[in-house]
Parts: C-alpha cells; structure tokens; sequence
C-alpha cells in the first residue's frame, strides 16, 4: 500500500489523500484549496492522476476543504461512490450547492467587469455539477466497516461538526488512520473524539499544532457583552460560520436566557444556509450533546429570516436584538449589511467568536481597525468589538497529545498535515518530545511506501 499527499500538505486546506494496493485507488477526502490566491489556483490544476482511475472517496467530513473538489472530480471523470457518515451527506449536500452557487456568480461579476484573465471567466464547477455529484453518494454509520475493492474503510467519531469522522482504512494485514479534523473533549455542544485504535500508521490534523485555547468561560463573556449592549439599547451582532459555530451561539444563548443571566432579547439567525444547517442538526439529535429540549428550546428562541426582503427589513430594526448571521470572519453574506447599518453605533456591538484569519475583516476588527471597507466604501466602525474565545471546534495541540497517549502501541510513523508550516512543525515536534514518536511533515505531492 502507499499513500500519496495530494493536498493539505504545508497548508491547511485541500485535504485529499490517496491510498493505492496493486490497481486499486481510494482517495480520502477531496477539499478545496482555499485562503491566498496562489493556493487556491491549485483547484484549476489538472488533477494528478486521472479522475475516472479512482475506485471511491471517502469522506471524513462536510467542510469544503474536505469535500469542496467532489463536483469538479466527477466533472474530470471520477464516478465512483462516495462514501460518508450520514450526516456528512446531508451537510455536504447544502455546501457543495452552496458553495457552486458562489462560484457562479463570482464568474457571472468577472465576466460583467472583465477583470479575469479567462474570456469567458468560468466557475469550478455549476449548481447542476453539485446536484450531480451527490448521487454518487453512499452513507454507512459509525463503527460500521465498509468494503472498497482491497480496503476495509471504518469510520469513528472525530467530534468537531455533526458526521465527522476519523477513518481507519484496512488493508493486506496493515492500517492507517486519518484523523480527519478533530474536537475538542469537552465540547458544549459536540460528543469528544472516540478513543484511538492502535494503527499501524496516522495521518494527523495539525491546524491548532501550535496552540492553546485560552481558559474562558465563553458562557461568561458571551454574557458580559449581551448585557452591556442591552443596557445601552443597542443591537448585537454575532458573524458566524453556518456549520457548528451558529448552532453553539444559539445553544449558548438559549442557557444564558433560561438561566436568566441575559435579558430574553429578540434572537434572529440570519443565513439560509445556517437555517438549514441547524434542520440537519436538530435531525441528528444522536451525533451531539444536546437533549430533545435543548433542541426545541433553541428552535423555538430563534426567528429565522431567509428572504433577502426579511434581511434587509432587520438592518432597519432599531429595537435591541441579537443577529446570527454569515460569514464568520466576515468575508462575506449579510453579516456585512448588518454592519453597515449598525456598526457606527456606540449602542451596538460585534462579536467576534473564534479564530480569523490574518488579512480578514474580522482580523482587522480585533486588531484595533475602525473603518473597514465594505462594497467599495469605506465604513466606520463605533460600536463595541468583543471577541468570545472558547468556542473552536479544532482541539488545540495538548487536547490532541492527549488523544494519542491512552493509544496501546506507537504508530511506525505519523504524518503531519493539515496545518500551516509553522503550526505543523510545531506538533511534530512535540509528538517526537513528548510521546518519543517518529513523525514527519509530509510536502506536496510525496509519495510513502506502506510496506
């Protein structure tokens, strides 16, 4: 058997790797490249080997950079099944048409201003490409092995977002098991990571290889800045990813509220995606902590609006309220409308829950900035920025260690992806310190013998 690293190597995103025994081909996970320009044209690329050679992907779970390739793959001549947990279907399926959806009218914008350098611009993949791709899927549950030509492919809980998985592949008498991106262990709303089997080789995550989430009460800061704003009559804005972290902020909310730790303010998700987002995740009760209560209560707190006009008629709300809505780092979606309209009010407030990366508007805010610019002006920024840490849905470098130490025997070697230079190297380093473990970062393209 040999492995070949095909993406989320020296770099966090693309996470595609391919497993190869005689004339069988699997590959595991098939992401987008995404961040700075020159990762992302690696998407346009031709793809290393022919599409139509593959036998079946496999899926740890929704995240674009885990499965954002799949329509362009079929596109090239993959056809294939794609096989992943249940829930990873059902959110890969709003993604992916998500995500074809933006690619269009990306290239619908190039083409009507002409600044691509391709006449005509042309998305990656369409909407049609999408809907396409996604009967080609199979779901199995966890624990439950699946048979791929030479490959026994067994999927087990990675926490992180509903349907994630760490995935143990099975083959002539040897193993290697991908980490997928995993949870924290005391997740408030996700189940920890199931237990590591002992294997004989592991590819694992490293995007927090380099850090430690700080000791907060996300709970008690969430709190402290509702019940500022609110004092003030003012508005809370909440820029949120659509997969995990809108379901947490409401989930949080609705405890602070039966709590009585905040006044029961007016609560509106405002993204089509979260909305049918938080559809699956009310569906999947079994997949994360929260009970049937929990559930309904949180349901029931939040007014969904999906409608542009709906949009648009809150950012002339003035009354006090509490907006949830897309995009986390604030790169996008219609958490720049809202603020537009209510950021230049000392009233209002936004909070930053989370990891942004370096370059974006969120970054920008917790840096000190006061003025960000948003469809081509420049807008100010008066309002109160918060930021509530503790709510990452990636374990940190020590949650991670402690995963691997109960493992019963060493891995021959791990592989270290799925993180930028500085955070992978960082854990490789203290797997060799801490656990006297071989480890290795793989680059671009490598190729390991399995042997």
């Amino acid at each position: 058997m040999k492995i070949r690293f095909l993406g989320a190597a020296g770099t966090v995103t693309g996470s595609r790797y391919l497993l190869t025994h005689g004339g069988h081909r699997l590959l595991v996970d098939c992401g987008l490249f995404q961040g700075v320009k020159n990762i992302r044209s690696r998407n346009w690329k031709p793809f290393p080997i022919a599409p139509r050679d593959i036998e079946a992907v496999v899926l740890t779970h929704a995240h674009l950079d885990h499965s954002g390739f799949l329509p362009r793959l079929m596109r090239e001549g993959f056809h294939g099944p794609v096989w992943s947990t249940s829930a990873t279907r059902e959110l890969v399926d709003i993604l992916l048409e998500d995500s074809a959806h933006l690619q269009e009218e990306d290239a619908r914008h190039a083409n009507r201003y002409g600044y691509s350098k391709h006449h005509p611009a042309e998305p990656l993949y369409t909407t049609e490409d999408a809907r396409q791709v996604m009967k080609q899927f199979r779901s199995t549950g966890f624990d439950e092995p699946v048979e791929i030509g030479p490959f026994r492919v067994t999927f087990t809980r990675a926490g992180h977002i509903l349907g994630a998985a760490s995935v143990r592949v099975d083959c002539a008498g040897r193993s290697i098991t991908f980490s997928g991106d995993l949870g924290r262990p005391e997740d408030p709303v996700m189940h920890a990571p199931d237990r590591l089997a002992a294997t004989d080789w592991l590819v694992l995550e490293s995007t927090y290889g380099d850090r430690l989430h700080p000791d907060e009460d996300p709970y008690e800061t969430l709190a402290g800045v509702v019940n500022r704003t609110a004092a003030r009559g003012g508005t809370v804005l909440l820029p949120s990813f659509a997969v995990g972290r809108s379901q947490a902020l409401m989930y949080l909310l609705s405890r602070l509220m039966d709590e009585h730790r905040i006044p029961e303010l007016p609560v509106f998700l405002d993204s089509p995606m979260a909305i049918d987002v938080t559809g699956v995740f009310r569906h999947f009760r079994s997949e994360h902590r929260l009970t049937q209560d929990a559930c309904d209560r949180l349901h029931a707190m939040v007014t969904y609006t999906r409608s542009p006009e709906d949009s648009e008629a809150l950012a002339s709300n003035r009354y006090p309220k509490i907006i949830i809505a897309g995009a986390g780092m604030l790169n996008g979606g219609r958490i720049l409308h809202h603020l537009i309209a209510f950021g230049a009010d000392p009233r209002n407030a936004v909070v930053i829950a989370g990891y942004q990366a370096e370059g974006t508007r969120g970054d920008a805010l917790l840096k000190g900035k006061r003025s960000l610019r948003i469809f081509g002006r420049d807008v100010p920024i008066a309002c109160e920025v918060a930021q509530v840490e503790g709510l990452s849905a990636h374990a940190d470098w020590k949650e991670i260690l402690d995963w691997l130490r109960p493992v019963d025997r060493a891995p021959q070697r791990v592989f270290v992806t799925h993180g930028e230079p500085v955070a992978a190297d960082s854990l490789r380093q203290k797997l060799e310190h801490e656990l006297a473990w071989s480890a290795q970062v793989p680059e671009q393209d490598e190729e390991f013998d399995l042997d």
